[in-house]
């Protein structure tokens, strides 16, 4: 079983609130906008951390992370991108990269609207953990914790940092 602490757009900014509620994560997944490598940093120091670049991002981010991430934790494949959509309004190009890499976990960012839900139309869990940075319309800063034990996602918590 592993623990996932999941953040976004982040804007460059860092909370230090992040440390207490990822405290014991195994990994810690970015969706983008993270602005600078001091974000990268910072959250490294709690877990290491797998991220994908964002619109905001400059040239040095892009060297350093890719616009989007495939990989496999437990028994699920991840497909991380910034600018995804949402279920029912994908962005066409990053739903296509996701199905032909068979994901069970669908992760992007770019909203500021955190929303988690299972897609049944494409079998897999929709997440877009919301903004933790201070740029942007959203009104409450949001990260998530979620368990996956084996194919089973499990214990998600959405964190409101006011």
């Amino acid at each position: 079983m592993k623990t996932i602490g999941i953040i976004s757009d982040t804007h460059s900014f860092i909370d230090e609130r992040w440390t207490k509620h990822f405290s014991g994560v195994d990994e810690i997944w970015h969706a983008g906008d993270i602005g600078n490598r001091e974000v990268i940093s910072f959250l490294n120091q709690i877990a290491p951390v797998r991220a994908v670049t964002g619109n905001i991002d400059d040239h040095n981010m892009r060297r350093e992370f890719s616009a989007t991430l495939t990989f496999e934790i437990e028994k699920v494949k991840v497909f991380a991108t910034h600018i995804g959509g949402k279920p029912g309004k994908y962005n066409p190009a990053a739903r296509k990269l996701a199905i032909e890499n068979m994901a069970n976990l669908f992760l992007c960012g770019h909203s500021h609207i955190c929303r988690v839900e299972f897609d049944k139309a494409n079998n897999w869990l929709f997440v877009n953990p919301g903004a933790s940075g201070k740029t942007g319309f959203h009104a409450v800063k949001t990260i998530l914790k979620l368990e996956i034990d084996g194919s089973t996602f499990k214990n998600l918590s959405v964190i409101e940092l006011p």
